[in-house]
């Protein structure tokens, strides 16, 4: 077979999924690659695809020989150009599941710019292929109509945030890509210089000291869509780099913060036609905590209620469960019909994560009618609901009596219950139209921990980030009790995802170094990794606050995708690599030796 080439003359006048009836009668020349093609004899159809759509073309033997024979060529996924006249089809051979589908492209012209391999994969939506396969071919299973689709959401989204965040009164700037290693929560990923030897860059986790330099400097709106660089284990919602969309201002309050936001979400979601309702409701973390067992709620399904009160200490003993810790109750909608195989599985896992579960209220309301009768005007289950109620098995050695070992344990225990909840709904969420991808559930969660132990460091560790402002009313307990700390942080989150996270900065030095000492970190220590930023605080600057979006999330819940990864162009796997470059890679000893750099042969 004999390619050809596009001549100087031919252009394409038309995108495939452009034409429609008003485009009857005109010449037409549309380019793109052959989706599927139908061999009839004298008539050959073929389905020509771009990104905007197929458009059906029709090779007549009897009208035009040559272009019908050469039409005979055509396979999967050649690159051609055709030539001809839109007409409309006739009532009877109407496709109406694609938008062009009332006309035809009659061939009177055919070039084929280029032949192509068989796919690896069938490009139909429907064909299950494996991950790693798709990910090795990716520049072909981006041709897929749901990639496509995704990969223009996300083109919309940038586009609609830059308008909105515009609007708003803020400047885009750019920060650096190469910065110093601050280490402080994930792994930096670390560039070795090449005329600095033996000194190296670090890839931004996030630009958070650079938009708080820029509130020093007076650009008092700030926002930028960048690429941030983690070095930590992945899952279906994380990558080694991503983007966020960062957001920061000066002088700003809680509510100020969350006008901005509010007002860009929906303007967000009304690029894929969703209307939201606004205000977002809002919790604290201690009320997320008690109610969803979680910081990022879902609120799709039913919330958990405090039931230990509803028993005497004495029905909690021949219960077998821990009376100073947290017991709770919640509804599986539509699961009241459940077999014993099925509700053992709900045992199980409660007990796995340290919890022990009874699945039958009826069973309880035999033994424990008063408390049976509260906890159904608690959590108002209806017939068909199933209900369960969690909580910590009594110990050996009787209750804690400890505050605080009763508070940490009370967060494992209702964290747990958590966990069980999402099982439950999540498992039967089909089977009862829970959790439907299109219901968008905002929340503000705050009041936030602004410490946490870390019991493998022994020491307090940020919650969110060093630079995070305590509240007022709690800062005098930073060197006294900083596990009682509260922080002026914030979370959005939407059906169980946090999209985003923020908070007011410490804008004063001597609050900034009274958190490094409660973080364990000396003088010396904090000089060494942010003396630069000590420095600016001292040179006026104003109270500012700002925060983080996490754009990949939040396009993969507007495409209705589990995985970030359907959202990005070019994504690694789970384990960082990227099957399509077949990256990371060893380098060459030349390439070493320029960076003054020499492996260890044992890498163990």
């Amino acid at each position: 077979m004999t390619l050809d080439h596009l001549p100087p003359e031919l252009t394409r006048t038309h995108r495939c999924g452009e034409l429609r009836t008003n485009n009857d009668g005109a010449r037409v020349v549309a380019m793109g690659w052959v989706a599927r093609r139908r061999d009839l004899g004298s008539l050959i159809f073929i389905d020509l695809r771009d990104r905007t759509g197929l458009l059906q073309v029709v090779f007549n033997e009897e009208t035009q020989p040559q272009v019908h024979a050469r039409a005979e060529e055509l396979r999967s996924e050649y690159v051609v150009a055709v030539e001809g006249t839109i007409i409309r089809r006739k009532p009877e051979t109407v496709n109406a599941s694609i938008a062009t589908g009332e006309v035809e492209l009659v061939a009177e012209r055919l070039l084929i710019l280029n032949d192509a391999r068989t796919p690896p994969f069938p490009l139909d939506e429907d064909a299950s292929v494996a991950e790693d396969t798709r990910l090795r071919f990716r520049f072909v299973d981006l041709r897929r109509q749901r990639m496509q689709s995704n990969i223009e959401l996300r083109h919309r989204v940038n586009q609609e945030t830059r308008r909105v965040m515009t609007e708003q009164g803020f400047l885009e700037i750019e920060t650096p890509v190469l910065t110093r290693s601050t280490p402080e929560g994930a792994r930096d990923y670390l560039v070795p210089s090449r005329v600095q030897q033996g000194s190296f860059y670090a890839l931004p986790q996030s630009p958070q000291l650079f938009k708080q330099l820029l509130m020093i400097s007076g650009f008092d709106r700030y926002f930028q869509i960048v690429r941030c660089f983690r070095d930590e284990d992945l899952r279906a919602d994380r990558q080694p780099e991503f983007t966020q969309l960062d957001v920061e201002m000066s002088f700003p309050q809680f509510e100020t913060i969350f006008e901005v936001i509010e007002r860009l979400m929906e303007r967000l979601w009304a690029v894929s036609g969703y209307k939201l309702a606004r205000p977002f409701p809002r919790m604290s973390y201690d009320e997320a905590l008690a109610r969803y067992g979680t910081d990022k709620p879902d609120l799709r399904l039913p919330p958990m209620h405090s039931v230990r009160d509803f028993f005497t200490e004495a029905d909690r003993q021949k219960l077998g469960i821990d009376s100073t810790l947290p017991f709770v109750a919640f509804v599986v909608p539509g699961c009241g019909g459940l077999s014993r195989k099925e509700r053992d599985e709900f045992r199980q896992f409660g007990a796995e994560r340290g919890l022990k579960v009874f699945d039958d209220l009826r069973g309880i309301e035999k033994h424990y009618p008063a408390a049976a009768q509260s906890i159904r005007g608690a959590v108002t289950p209806k017939e068909a609901d199933l209900v369960l109620l969690a909580g910590a098995p009594a110990g050996e050695a009787g209750p804690a009596t400890d505050p605080a070992a009763v508070r940490i344990r009370s967060a494992v225990i209702l964290t747990a219950a958590g966990a069980l909840r999402l099982f439950a709904g999540q498992k039967y969420a089909s089977r009862h139209g829970l959790l439907k991808p299109d219901d968008f559930r905002f929340l503000w969660v705050l009041d936030f921990p602004m410490l946490e132990w870390d019991e493998q460091e022994k020491r307090y560790a940020a919650m969110h980030h060093p630079f995070t402002s305590p509240t007022d009313e709690t800062l005098e307990k930073l060197e006294s009790d900083p596990g009682a700390v509260r922080a002026k942080a914030y979370d959005i989150v939407l059906n169980g995802t946090e999209i985003g996270g923020g908070s007011i900065r410490i804008h004063r030095k001597d609050v900034q170094s009274r958190v490094f000492r409660a973080l364990g970190m000396s003088e010396e220590q904090a000089r060494q990794r942010f003396g630069f930023f000590l420095d600016a605080l001292e040179y006026g600057t104003p109270p500012h606050g700002g925060i983080a979006l996490g754009l990949d999330r939040i396009v993969a819940i507007m495409a209705m995708e589990a995985s970030i990864r359907e959202v990005i162009a070019f994504p690694k796997t789970a384990r960082a690599v990227d099957l399509m470059c077949e990256a990371p890679t060893p380098v060459s000893p030349a390439q070493l030796k320029e960076l003054g750099l020499q492996l260890r042969k044992d890498l163990s």
